[in-house]
């Protein structure tokens, strides 16, 4: 949104001048002809405060809209949840919001909301759990009484942990309808064997989750120095720092345990995992651990990306596979560079079932391709422009600045990262795409996952020297 309203603000100035001008120039018969300024793009400054009992504040005031948006943002996640517990994360982050709060039941709460056009939703991530409020700029005390409630008192209600799970129950029994869930769920099991990483849930694991369990994460990690909170739209800076404080200013400091991160180990070898299922084309992934936020060839590695599988019709894998040789409609990968354990890097695309072997093994031509020769100069140029050219496109609205800018500060990225970030990018050589490309792709260690009918492949699968794993869906989580 930024970006275009720099565009719309040339497009005036350029209409403006030539009407101040009486047209006297004479109008340009082709774009080409038009002069104008460089666009450049600064990130908008936020305000960051910390409330007397730990509470961290990011603050940006926009009054475009009589909105206010608020993320609150806990700073423990799944990861802490017992693996027998698996699944937790989902019912706690549906249940905080759905549950009710303070002195509302669940049925109060929701026409509460419905009555101030409020949208309030909650989730659970790996590492942090989270709630997002919307609401009109007249209604912005309510709404932070809401968020009081929310923060220090939710109910968790047992019928709505009782309905939640039912949902989860009926979203486990068709995890096997769509080959695509299928294969991510096989492939991130490979990837992180033994870790929550890899973790889904299942019938006896939902059902050891209690509401007590819920009460207690609540207890243990909801404390204001664990809390960050994240506001922009039509508010007054001091009139929302009176009312932060009237609700949360009492909120004693908690001894929060720090969360326990697993490490994450690398699989030794390659493994193909054949899951049998009657279609008519076959879902392949190909994965790798990839790295996180602390390796400085983050930057290499979404080059490199690009050029692979990450640039649509500019990659290879898109070109070679859809474009060149017509086996798939589309071919992609990705690097999902962790912001505290290594992400995975995936690979993938739908053939079929014929088409399996050629391209797998056309995909592994082009890794290795990448792996033993330069990119060319165009490739790398195009590459590092997209990236820095499409950066704008993260920051949308202002409340995507405001939020971001807390989410980098609490997984602890470097103060000047976005600021800094496209000129990591131009930076990227020839060479660190080689060098970067022989680290983190090697298909002798790869996990590959296909998701289809192996009568017209399956014996073919031994000329990749790997072993093969059938699959019973029927008997994995």
């Amino acid at each position: 949104m930024i970006y275009l309203c720099q565009l719309r603000l040339l497009l005036i100035g350029m209409i403006s001048a030539l009407i101040l001008s009486g047209c006297s120039a004479p109008l340009p018969t082709s774009y080409q002809q038009l002069e104008y300024p460089d666009l450049t793009f600064q990130l908008p400054e936020v305000e960051t405060l910390v409330l007397d009992n730990g509470i961290r504040l990011y603050l940006k005031a926009d009054d475009e809209l009589p909105l206010v948006q608020v993320t609150a943002m806990i700073g423990s996640g799944g990861i802490s949840s017992a693996e027998e517990k698996t699944g937790f994360a989902g019912l706690f982050g549906s249940v905080w919001r759905s549950g009710g709060a303070g002195d509302r039941t669940p049925e109060a709460l929701d026409e509460y909301l419905d009555f101030l056009a409020a949208n309030v939703s909650s989730s659970m991530g790996t590492y942090s759990a989270q709630l997002d409020f919307s609401l009109r700029s007249e209604d912005f005390s309510a709404g932070l009484s809401i968020l009081g409630d929310l923060l220090l008192r939710p109910s968790f209600n047992s019928e709505r942990l009782e309905l939640a799970r039912l949902q989860a129950q009926e979203h486990l029994r068709r995890q096997n309808d769509n080959p695509g869930s299928i294969s991510r769920r096989l492939l991130m099991k490979a990837l992180y064997p033994d870790h929550y990483l890899g973790r889904t849930a299942n019938e006896h694991s939902l059902a050891s989750i209690t509401r007590q369990d819920l009460v207690d994460f609540h207890e243990t990690y909801f404390a204001p120095n664990n809390l960050w909170i994240a506001v922009s739209g039509d508010f007054d800076r001091d009139t929302l720092l009176e009312a932060l404080n009237k609700e949360l200013g009492d909120w004693p400091q908690g001894n929060v345990p720090e969360q326990q991160l697993p490490p994450v180990k690398a699989p030794d070898a390659g493994l193909i995992q054949l899951a049998a299922k009657d279609l008519s084309q076959t879902s392949i992934l190909i994965g790798d651990l990839g790295l996180s936020k602390e390796n400085p060839d983050q930057y290499a590695v979404r080059v490199l990306n690009y050029i692979l599988g990450g640039g649509g019709f500019n990659s290879r894998m898109m070109r070679e596979i859809r474009s060149n040789r017509g086996l798939a409609y589309s071919a992609y990968s990705y690097f999902q560079v962790g912001r505290r354990l290594p992400g995975p890097f995936v690979a993938g695309t739908e053939t079929k079932n014929v088409s399996v072997v050629p391209a797998i093994s056309l995909t592994r031509e082009i890794m290795n391709d990448l792996r033993d020769k330069p990119v060319t100069d165009e490739e790398l140029q195009l590459a590092k422009e997209s990236q820095i050219n499409s950066f704008v496109f993260g920051f949308e609205n202002t409340h995507s600045v405001v939020s971001q800018q807390m989410s980098l500060a609490f997984f602890d990225y470097p103060e000047n990262y976005l600021a800094d970030y496209r000129d990591h990018i131009a930076a990227v050589t020839v060479a660190d795409v080689q060098r970067v490309a022989q680290e983190f792709i090697d298909p002798s260690r790869q996990q590959i996952v296909l998701v289809g009918n192996p009568e017209e492949f399956g014996d073919e699968l031994k000329q990749f020297g790997l072993p093969v794993v059938e699959v019973d869906l029927n008997e994995t989580p």
